[in-house]
């Protein structure tokens, strides 16, 4: 018998590497025409130049519990020239020991398209070979379509690659002078070799180690060898032979108190029959009756109120499910527990489900923030959305506003298909979706053309069908109600049109939403929306054109007062059209003169309109940009604000309109300002800058009482919400101060603790702030911190309501909350800290605060950020 030497994976605690040597194969280049019909194209590097720069980001997945167990580890950025070789080893934080058959290695592909890094192709392979579980070694050729994601696999029988791979692992005698020479030959046939256009093949390589590497189960040293079970027999000559149990046999425990001996029940997360049995025996609707009288003791209440204040998404125990249930008719009127019983009952088990259903028509009215759980992706009884849509139609349309992008976002987690307990009597079903009225709903999305009958624009219609094509449009409540609110009130149906149309090319489900809102609505308020979208989609066009001149700023500036002149006020021209981003501002002519274009790889454009009442209004457009994120912050501040003029707490907030009109590209206000890095170059600091706008000798600081109030709040409301929000990159460039005082920030690229920069800053509060108020001992410091505690303890008081919103979030295509949608939500959850008391959460704001002006690490990040934009410029 031969003797077989490996290693085994559990020995081996080392960093898994992966090498990532090259790309190789091209894909179609775009065609002059498509290059003009489609300019946005031609952003991507790829469809331009045959070896385009590119990235590669490598992660271990497991395939069996889809989840990730690493970050994702990048290659550095090597500008390519002849071709695409990267030839790095990227080292993963996993230990070799730590892997499974379970493990793959997944492999994304970035491009850039002007702006920011996007997929060019996602694959993954198996890090053990499946018929021997040893851990790969050597080379591993993966072939792809570029267009196709399904079709990535290893290179099996290719002459070339496999006698490569063999050389590599020694399988070769080595000859080191004829070595060097086929060597040399096999690379130059490999990039000689021409694929098809389209077809890729990415070259990586696994470490080589002396020894083969296999796959065992590590066993714990823990483990009781002792303890009778099947599992502890010796094999001899292929015969169980099971360890002989003595009757008299005693197992030491040790002291009750102190023995660390652990059983470990391999059943223990599984389906356990008795104790389901149990909770149907318990629960039967023969105790009902029996229930009603069932009091609670103090101690009990203490326990049930305990539960009751759980934060929203806290998943309740089997111990707790069965307290609420037991109490549920003495919690009848507690409005708080209805979400609680609703999370203990088995909406699959009838009985449970009617007396549930019942109670709620008969519970204590619910708040708004209860309302909105009940519409999260964990409830699925459309009766349980139905009775939250009734509690919501009592909410005004100003309030309703506030929660509306959320519940755009509540429609794609009703799945009609998957609701519990479904019947046609509880939807409605709209089928007077006309044909002209269908084609002229086609026609604004599809083209748009000025004046002239020029098509400006042509978007992608595939998505665009006749509905009578799609048969009777089936509207759940709370799409029937969003629809009839927007219907009656213009302002409310102007944004949830533009929620809609930035979200339904990504998400079908809101598809026919879209087409019954379209159907219904009157036709003057359908031909406002029509004008809407011809003034956008000439932005967008201005925006793409001005993107594509490769000049200097002042020529793009000059080349947009053209197409302003020519192309938007010829639009505009006998018209008065209410602005997307704030429909309470009718605009009638553009002022070319005072618009202009920002310096910026995107060239966002800042356009000024005049307005129907005299005056002016700027916003800046972006094209090539998701503003859907900035969106979602804005909207949050925006109700922060609300939240706390709702206690009489007004902190001078400044929540500027932002306006997603696609996944990329929107409308942002434009509030005259100046950042902080400018006001400490030009005015050498804070107070001189508010000195020279609003001076007052008689003032303690020089500064006006009333703006120095403004600076003051409104440094206070920024540092509690930014904190909460977890704000991330942030430098004097995004800190911005109007000439009245108002502090805010900008740029919310980076939330829920996302942030490029090494070591961020819980809270970002430069130390030019505190000196502005006049130091760490005068009174406006005091009067900051007092409003910054205030803040906070009314923000934790509606913490149910921010994440309800958050929940409601989960799934978007917003960046920070994409990657992780459960983990996002607790980030937000923990800053709340919702577990300490209101004296413990003051103390640990002031903790924050303190640590936030004295850190070094902002200050040092800050120089570096100007120094990078000195020599930017």
């Amino acid at each position: 018998m031969n003797n077989v030497t490996y290693a085994v994976s559990q020995d081996l605690n080392v960093p898994l590497q992966i090498k990532i040597e090259s790309l190789e194969g091209e894909k179609p280049l775009l065609k002059a025409s498509t290059r003009l019909l489609n300019p946005q194209l031609t952003q991507l590097e790829s469809n331009m130049i045959p070896n385009s720069n590119m990235q590669v980001s490598v992660q271990v997945i497991d395939v069996e519990r889809d989840r990730n167990l690493t970050l994702p580890v990048l290659t550095p950025y090597i500008p390519f020239k002849g071709n695409r070789k990267w030839d790095h080893w990227v080292t993963l934080p996993i230990q070799t020991c730590q892997l499974t058959p379970a493990c793959h290695l997944q492999i994304i592909l970035w491009e850039y398209n002007g702006s920011r890094r996007v997929p060019f192709y996602k694959m993954s392979t198996s890090l053990f070979n499946i018929d021997d579980y040893q851990l790969k070694r050597g080379y591993e050729f993966i072939k792809f379509q570029y267009d196709d994601p399904n079709t990535a696999d290893s290179v099996q029988d290719d002459e070339i690659y496999n006698n490569l791979n063999k050389y590599y692992l020694g399988e070769f005698n080595r000859v080191e002078w004829l070595d060097k020479l086929t060597l040399q030959e096999l690379e130059n046939a490999k990039l000689k070799r021409k694929w098809p256009r389209g077809t890729f093949v990415l070259n990586i390589a696994f470490p080589i180690y002396e020894f083969p590497i296999v796959y065992t189960e590590l066993q714990s040293s823990q483990t009781q060898l002792n303890i009778p079970c099947l599992d502890n027999f010796e094999r001899t000559n292929d015969v169980d032979t099971r360890v002989k149990i003595e009757p008299n046999m005693k197992i030491s425990l040790g002291d009750k108190y102190s023995s660390t001996l652990k059983f470990y029940d391999p059943d223990q997360y599984n389906y356990d029959p008795i104790e389901e049995k149990y909770r149907r025996l318990e629960r039967a609707s023969l105790h009902s009756d029996l229930d009603k009288q069932i009091k609670p003791t103090i101690k009990k209440r203490d326990y049930l109120k305990r539960i009751i204040e759980y934060p929203p998404g806290r998943e309740l125990t089997a111990h707790e499910k069965g307290s609420i249930w037991k109490y549920r008719y003495y919690l009848m009127n507690n409005k708080k527990a209805l979400t609680k019983l609703l999370q203990s009952t088995n909406m699959t088990e009838e009985s449970e489900r009617a007396e549930a259903l019942e109670l709620m028509d008969t519970w204590s009215e619910i708040d708004i923030d209860d309302a909105i759980e009940l519409l999260g992706p964990s409830f699925k009884s459309i009766s349980v959305r139905s009775y939250a849509v009734n509690r919501l139609k009592k909410a005004s349309d100003q309030e309703l506003e506030l929660y509306l992008l959320q519940l755009v976002q509540a429609l794609c987690f009703e799945n009609i298909s998957n609701l519990a307990d479904t019947s046609n009597s509880e939807f409605t079903i709209v089928d007077d979706i006309t044909a002209s009225q269908s084609q002229r709903f086609i026609h604004s999305v599809q083209t748009v053309r000025d004046p002239d009958n020029s098509v400006l624009e042509t978007e992608n219609s595939d998505n665009t069908k006749k509905p009578e094509d799609q048969g009777p449009i089936v509207i759940s409540p709370l799409a029937e109600f969003l629809i009839k609110r927007a219907l009656n009130n213009l302002r409310l149906g102007n944004f949830f049109y533009w929620y809609l149309k930035s979200e339904f090319k990504d998400k079908p489900c809101l598809k026919q939403i879209m087409d019954s809102f379209w159907s219904r609505l009157e036709s003057h308020n359908r031909g406002v929306l029509e004008q809407q979208v011809g003034l956008i989609n000439l932005l967008h066009q201005c925006c793409v054109t001005i993107k594509t001149l490769k000049d200097s700023t002042a020529k793009k500036t000059e080349l947009l007062n053209d197409l302003l002149s020519t192309k938007v006020r010829h639009y505009l021209k006998g018209k008065s059209i209410p602005l997307p981003l704030d429909p309470d501002v009718n605009v009638v002519d553009v002022v070319s003169e005072k618009s202009k274009v920002f310096k910026s790889s995107l060239s966002p454009l800042m356009i000024t309109f005049t307005t129907e009442s005299n005056s002016t209004y700027q916003l800046m457009y972006k094209v090539g940009d998701d503003l859907r994120q900035d969106q979602f912050a804005i909207q949050i501040i925006r109700l922060m604000d609300e939240l706390l003029k709702n206690e009489n707490v007004d902190l001078k907030l400044t929540p500027y309109k932002t306006l997603a009109a696609g996944p990329q590209e929107g409308a942002i206000q434009f509030v005259p300002n100046e950042t902080m890095a400018t006001i400490l170059g030009q005015y050498q600091g804070v107070l001189p800058y508010l000195r020279r706008n609003h001076a007052d000798p008689n003032a303690e600081l020089g500064v006006q009482d009333w703006v120095m109030d403004n600076f003051v709040k409104s440094c206070a409301g920024y540092c509690v919400i930014t904190y909460i929000l977890g704000v991330g990159d942030r430098h004097l460039d995004n800190l911005l101060i109007t000439t009245n005082g108002h502090f805010f920030h900008a740029d919310f690229g980076y939330i829920l603790g996302q942030d490029p920069k090494p070591f961020p800053p819980l809270m970002k509060l430069p130390p030019q702030i505190i000196e502005a108020f006049g130091g760490a001992e005068s009174s406006n410091y005091n009067k900051f911190r007092s409003y910054c505690f205030v803040a906070y303890s009314i923000l934790r008081r509606n913490a149910g309501l921010i994440l309800n919103l958050f929940e409601l979030m989960k799934s978007s295509d917003i960046p920070d909350i994409r990657i992780d949608p459960d983990g996002a939500i607790l980030k937000v959850k923990e800053r709340f800290n919702l577990d300490i008391s209101e004296e413990e959460a003051t103390e640990y704001f002031q903790t924050l605060i303190n640590d936030s002006v004295n850190a070094l690490m902002p200050i040092v990040i800050d120089h570096l950020h100007n120094l990078a934009q000195y020599w930017r410029a």
